[in-house]
């Protein structure tokens, strides 16, 4: 777990705690929020089950992977750090963490963020398939070829999966540093994102492929903000029935973004996180 502590708290301002994407990512790519601290918040990063810091549990079968296991952890981490009540903001798979969070409906939750992330994994697929066919003729077809193939380490499929990520994924060339630290620990250690969503963020084969929020969604009471960017691979349809089915509930889409939205424009994106969260604290 990391702890960024205000150098001058606030003690109007609660804390955030932050859920990275994946499963399986670690924290390190959503460091640039620790720049809510500068606003006098402190904000809590931690690695989930299975990846970063966190225990490794290679050997575990894919059944004990679910989102209630990373629902179960997260309910420990704030009784253990004593927190009455607190923010959470997630991000792509941290953001269905967060909805599977709201929808059970914890006393201390004051605010969700939900950002870049799908409703469902059916409209994930839907959005990742038009996305796919918007890339340069041939692309798709030649991807489909390999996968039907299994064989996704080609060096030529590996290509039209880094043209995917440049348009949707995380538009900022070179990668920034923190997205480079998450991505190879994934790489070293690649159980949980595997088992659940599959082998990268189009080709969803794993445990999560059917998962789905939707019919949930009306129990959330916490105030939500759903946030996306414009080039998103979370494609409009992927977050709209958040927006439709949440009964407190604002939406902000982020021009020139896309996937990582935070590490594209980090100062735009605090800006909105932080005015949302203290106005619900208001």
């Amino acid at each position: 777990m990391r702890t960024s502590t205000p150098v001058n708290p606030d003690p109007a301002k609660l804390p955030v705690i932050v859920l990275h994407g994946g499963p399986g990512m670690a924290h390190n790519y959503m460091l640039p929020l620790e720049g809510l601290a500068a606003e006098g918040r402190t904000v809590i990063h931690y690695d989930q089950l299975g990846c970063g810091n966190s225990t490794h549990l290679p050997d575990q079968p894919a059944e004990f992977w679910t989102p209630q296991l990373f629902v179960d952890e997260f309910h420990n981490l704030v009784e253990a750090l004593g927190f009455s009540k607190y923010h959470i903001i997630g991000q792509s798979w941290g953001g269905m963490l967060a909805a599977e969070i709201a929808v059970r409906r914890p006393e201390g939750l004051v605010s969700a963020s939900i950002c870049n992330s799908p409703a469902s994994m059916e409209l994930w697929l839907e959005g990742a398939a038009r996305l796919r066919g918007e890339l340069p003729a041939g692309m798709d077809e030649s991807m489909k070829k390999f996968e039907d193939a299994g064989d996704i380490e080609n060096p030529e499929y590996l290509g039209y999966v880094d043209e995917f990520y440049r348009r949707h994924v995380c538009n900022v060339v070179p990668t920034p540093p923190e997205m480079v630290a998450s991505d190879a620990q994934m790489q070293a250690e690649p159980t949980v994102y595997h088992t659940m969503n599959g082998p990268n963020e189009f080709h969803v084969i794993g445990t999560m492929k059917t998962w789905s929020i939707i019919d949930q969604l009306h129990l959330i009471e916490a105030p939500c903000l759903v946030l996306a960017g414009e080039f998103d691979e979370a494609t409009p349809e992927t977050w709209a029935p958040y927006v439709a089915n949440i009964s407190d509930v604002e939406s902000v889409v982020v021009e020139g973004t896309s996937h990582c939205s935070h590490l594209e424009k980090p100062a735009e994106i605090l800006a909105i996180l932080e005015n949302f969260m203290e106005s619900k604290e208001a």
